[in-house]
């Protein structure tokens, strides 16, 4: 009797335990993604192989009862040509969250969902990743990643934030977030704001975004619609600098599908900002990819970078000068 009885025991502190372990998980994810391209900086051209954002993270929820779910996400980049890892170690993204039926608090490092909303949403090709990333989308609050294309200096990038995202409402989502200025002595940092939406129903897909820090903001627009085996979108976005002035930005995108097989073509726009002349600036970009699996793809694609004389998008190493890349590559997801 007693024997059954240990037995019993272990066999219920076996399934207490397996319950456990089922209430919550850790999951490793990650994206190696490298070119080979012939560049164009001006007159002068390299052969280069290239990291496109490679990264990795982990990510994990607890399930804490009563619809109530305690999750993370810790997310480093490295570069996939040299193996070299990135300066700060999960600069990426390092986030503690709670959710439940009321939608998601957020707190820690992210980037801003206005730019999830507008920009990367329509970069399709290699999800704005690399030389043939989106260079004329701009965020006052977020100087990072590439991102920003002309001389300026400031802003928070995109830690010591908080943020609220609601639950899904019929297919919209909103996420507006803070990013602390955590002042330091002798500086005149603010706090930054960011507010997002997004609407999703049927084939149609729509977003805005919304940042400010200081005085400079930017608003932006965003619809993407497919079709058959068609799918088109753009965004337009005005951004209100103080020392820049103001300017418009368009991007048109599209993609065909046909099996494994996707053609890519998008082509954007920023006009010169109103206090520096000729500082316009056109890209375009021509891109196939073939889908080896759901994971794995091989791709290629050709950018083009015109600046005009005193503007500087893209990875140039002076005003006024033109970039291109002719790029073939691979990406992995895991």
């Amino acid at each position: 009797m007693q024997k059954m009885t240990r037995v019993v025991l272990a066999v219920l502190a076996v399934a207490g335990t397996t319950a456990a372990m089922a209430q919550s998980s850790v999951t490793l994810y990650g994206r190696i993604n490298t070119t080979v391209e012939r560049q164009k900086d001006g007159d002068v051209s390299t052969t280069k192989m290239v990291n496109n954002s490679s990264r990795f993270g982990f990510k994990g929820t607890e399930d804490l009862g009563g619809g109530l779910k305690a999750g993370f996400q810790l997310e480093s980049g490295f570069n996939s040509d040299t193996g070299a890892s990135a300066k700060t170690f999960f600069g990426r993204q390092s986030e503690v969250n709670l959710s439940g039926n009321f939608g998601m608090v957020r707190l820690g490092n992210f980037f801003p969902e206005s730019y999830y909303a507008s920009a990367d949403y329509v970069s399709m090709h290699n999800h704005d990743t690399g030389p043939s990333s989106d260079a004329l989308y701009i965020d006052p609050v977020w100087l990072g990643a590439g991102k920003v294309s002309q001389d300026r200096t400031g802003g928070l990038g995109t830690g010591n934030k908080i943020a609220y995202r609601t639950p899904n409402m019929g297919g919209l989502t909103v996420e507006g977030s803070a990013s602390l200025h955590e002042k330091v002595l002798g500086t005149d940092n603010k706090t930054g704001y960011d507010l997002a939406a997004n609407y999703n129903v049927g084939p149609l897909a729509l977003g805005a975004g919304y940042s400010q820090w200081n005085s400079n903001k930017q608003g932006s627009l965003r619809a993407l619609y497919t079709f058959g085996q068609f799918t088109v979108g753009g965004y337009y976005q005005r951004n209100d600098e103080v020392l820049l002035g103001t300017r418009n930005n368009f991007r048109l995108a599209g993609m065909y599908s046909m099996g494994a097989s996707e053609l890519h073509l998008n082509v954007g726009r920023a006009n010169s900002w109103s206090k520096i002349a000729d500082s316009a600036a056109t890209q375009y970009t021509v891109g196939y990819n073939y889908n080896l699996s759901k994971r794995t793809k091989v791709y290629g694609y050709y950018t083009r970078i015109n600046n005009d004389s005193n503007a500087s998008y893209g990875s140039v190493s002076a005003a006024g000068n033109d970039f291109s890349s002719v790029a073939v590559g691979v990406r992995h997801n895991f």
